[in-house]
């Protein structure tokens, strides 16, 4: 395998053959690979609480599946980005020093241009004046235009010109998945301790940056405690920066109250680069990286490829591996050579999984994806499993045979049904059909 994230690919596919798709989710996805040295493998993870659960339950698997994948005994160094980022253990390998990783996203780094000067600007007066611009500051536009490189460069400008403050960084996803956790270690031991200690970490906060808040629609438990940190934060006179794909307004099954909040401060959107922001961002891009980019290579490419800025970063990134490997200087010859896998990869959208729109009903609804797939009957496992089908449907396209066998083999007409049952509660129930449009444009993501 070519590369440390390759083999950490296997290793996560060997963990999901043997435990839940649920707990695979919440503990092994959210797992970033950072380096392996000799016989240890170092992984990062978002939480303090995330971390000693995965070292005390499942580092065992981890470490079966990297002897598997690799041949030879692998010690499992997980690290946490929680203490990371309050200076808690600097002897552990830095993940954020990676080439592209959130260390270089700063204001300096960001080409403006036409389609993002606005939230360029909004994203520069928070980090200037915390909660005394705009407060809270909602960003939102398409995968690829800079979301996330605008949120760590508000955090990365703080690092520098407020020290003392306490600024977090965390992905929607993560957030939900460290609230389920916390919830499910209280159930499971009668102690409260677990939840406790997840609203401390995120209401003592200056600052709060939460990456992709779509995700966060349809989840009836997680808006509410999402709800009450935002008002615990707010209140207290602390800086609030969301991001998302869509305004608040088209999150259709979000809470009006928190859709309230979100559109009290300034909203400002990400349009694709047009093509002078296209060339500039190439160019810059291979500065950084230490190789000259020609003008007319970077035109070429610039012309070429259109859609966002990952897009871009990406054919940079080919061309200095061809640079790095081959001794290959970038030319136009190399550059189509490079664009042809972005083409494939990324201009035309991929395929979007049934597994991942069955996930995205599974959080929605919080049923285990192997419910939804079994055979129970339950009111709401059938009722998680029909909405199932019916956005596999909408979204895929997928025969009602192929349907059911994605469901323990069932047959055409019990497709059909379900189909028609989901089609019949979302034309009554305007909520549940906010929801599925939701599970809908999230799977897309």
């Amino acid at each position: 395998m070519d590369s440390f994230e390759q083999v950490f690919e296997a290793v996560s596919a060997y963990c999901l053959e043997r435990m839940s798709a649920t707990s695979h989710k919440l503990i092994i996805q959210p797992l970033t690979p950072v380096s392996l040295s000799g016989d240890t493998a170092v992984l990062s993870i978002s939480s303090d609480f995330l971390k000693n659960t995965i070292q005390e339950k499942f580092s065992p698997i981890l470490e079966e599946g990297f002897a598997e994948v690799l041949g030879f005994p692998v010690t499992v160094q997980v690290i946490s980005l929680q203490s990371m980022s309050s200076g808690a253990d600097p002897a552990v390998p830095d993940p954020t020093t990676v080439l592209n990783g959130p260390r270089s996203y700063t204001f300096d780094t960001f080409v403006v241009g036409s389609g993002n000067r606005f939230a360029h600007a909004a994203a520069q007066a928070v980090a200037g004046n915390p909660a005394g611009a705009y407060n809270p500051l909602f960003i939102y536009g398409q995968s690829g235009l800079g979301k996330t490189h605008l949120l760590h460069a508000i955090k990365n400008e703080l690092a520098v010109t407020r020290p003392n403050y306490k600024v977090e960084y965390v992905p929607c996803e993560s957030f939900v998945n460290e609230l389920i956790a916390a919830i499910g270690a209280g159930q499971n031991s009668g102690n409260s301790q677990a939840r406790e200690d997840f609203r401390n970490r995120y209401r003592k906060l200056d600052v709060l940056l939460i990456d992709d808040v779509q995700f966060i629609s349809g989840k009836e438990a997680t808006q509410d405690e999402f709800f009450n940190t935002f008002n615990t934060l707010f209140n207290e006179g602390k800086q609030i920066v969301l991001t998302a794909d869509r305004p608040p307004r088209e999150i259709r099954s979000l809470a009006e109250r928190l859709r309230s909040r979100f559109e009290s401060g300034l909203l400002a959107d990400l349009e694709p680069p047009e093509y002078e922001t296209r060339v500039s961002i190439l160019i810059k891009k291979a500065s950084q990286m230490g190789f000259p980019l020609p003008n007319d290579v970077a035109q070429y490419i610039a012309d070429n490829l259109t859609g966002n800025v990952r897009q871009l970063e990406g054919i940079i990134n080919k061309l200095y591996a061809y640079r790095i490997m081959d001794n290959v200087p970038p030319t136009i010859a190399n550059a189509q050579a490079a664009i042809k896998d972005v083409f494939h990869d990324g201009e035309k959208p991929l395929p979007v999984t049934v597994d991942k729109i069955i996930e995205e009903v599974s959080r929605t609804f919080n049923i285990s994806v192997d419910d939804i797939k079994s055979s129970k009957r339950d009111e709401e496992i059938a009722s998680a499993r029909q909405i199932a089908m019916y956005c596999i449907r909408e979204i895929t396209g997928m025969t009602m045979e192929d349907i059911g066998k994605e469901f323990s083999d069932r047959n055409h007409s019990t497709v059909t049904h379900s189909i028609k049952k989901a089609s019949e509660r979302m034309a009554s129930d305007q909520n549940l059909k906010y929801m599925v449009e939701d599970i809908i444009k999230n799977s897309k993501n």
